[in-house]
């Protein structure tokens, strides 16, 4: 897995975590664990994302062989039914080859301005995670492609409570801690750095924290990332692969813990992605001009030059090069 300049390029979603676990996994079962994904697929629910949007408001498709996801991650509800806001955006190019991927991730306190919500809201200036709280998917994929230019094929919405059944299923994790963490979720105890086992209670509490850390949300980055790798690392350690009952409850709690477009098929997108291994994924960020506040609001303001040519390069399937003109 490659991760492109730590200062720019940091954030991680466990979203394209979970397909890069699916096609692991189908890859070592073979044809019967693709017939078995398929009742998998029938169990994932389903949101409705883009027939609610115009198509004279969507980007043209620049790229028909290419591949672009959007995954973004939740958390609880708010206990008044509220929608929650995204706490993680991720775009997910897979060129034309099938054989690697591109994460691009949106820092979700990016200034943006929000489209015109179906409720007849103007469009507004806000972060852009607010377009999930204002308008569900539909509003947060137009807002997406109107600030990428990108025109989003399909998406995968995770809760990140599903996340931690995955975790369990895996019963527990190992997990790298790099400053002292005080975790609350088991009793005060001090985590020191080095290697420590993590229920999943504590491991998203660990992936969530900040305030414990000098560096802030570049922290939790780094955190979310390792434990991404634990799950990679724990799953093949466990051999679930070979054991029926640990892929059961493992790929179940995944299926748990998703929800896609209408259009998605689980199972084709699985077959279709089989090349893509942990080594063939870059992980980015969207390029931002650093930090400000607009009002009371501290903000993500975006390098939008900089984003226009990554964008475009998504846009056209021509990442490689752009790779190759922006080397780590």
């Amino acid at each position: 897995m490659r991760i492109l300049s730590p200062a720019r390029f940091n954030r991680w979603t466990r979203a394209g975590a979970l397909i890069a676990v699916l096609a692991f996994l189908l890859t070592g079962v073979g044809v019967g664990g693709w017939l078995y994904l398929r009742s998998i697929d029938r169990s994932v629910k389903r949101v409705d994302t883009f027939e609610q949007i115009p198509p004279d408001q969507r980007p043209v498709r620049a790229a028909d062989s290419a591949l672009n996801f959007l995954v973004v991650g939740t958390d609880e509800a708010d206990p008044g039914g509220a929608r929650p806001r995204t706490d993680t955006i991720i775009l997910v190019h897979v060129p034309h080859s099938r054989d690697r991927a591109q994460l691009v991730s949106i820092p979700r306190d990016t200034w943006v301005t929000v489209p015109a919500s179906p409720g007849g809201d103007q469009p507004r200036p806000a972060k852009i995670n607010a377009a999930y709280a204002w308008g569900g998917t539909p509003l947060l994929v137009r807002t997406v492609e109107s600030v990428t230019g990108v025109r989003i094929d399909h998406v995968v919405i995770v809760d990140f409570a599903g996340f931690g059944r995955v975790i369990d299923a895996l019963g527990g994790v190992d997990v790298p801690v790099d400053a002292p963490f005080t975790s609350f979720n088991a009793n005060g105890a001090v985590f020191q750095p080095g290697t420590h086992r993590m229920t999943s209670a504590v491991a998203l509490e660990y992936a969530r924290e900040r305030h414990q850390f000098a560096d802030g949300d570049f922290s939790r980055v780094r955190h979310q990332q390792a434990i991404l790798a634990a799950v990679l690392q724990e799953a093949t350690r466990k051999g679930v692969l070979t054991d029926p009952a640990r892929l059961n409850s493992f790929l179940r709690a995944i299926a748990g813990a998703v929800q896609v477009d209408e259009n998605l098929s689980i199972t084709d997108t699985v077959w279709g992605l089989r090349q893509v291994g942990a080594d063939s994924l870059v992980m980015l960020t969207s390029p931002s001009a650093g930090t400000g506040m607009v009002g009371d609001q501290s903000v993500v303001l975006p390098d939008r030059a900089a984003a226009a040519r990554l964008y475009q390069a998504i846009s056209t399937d021509t990442m490689d090069r752009w790779l190759e003109e922006n080397p780590r």
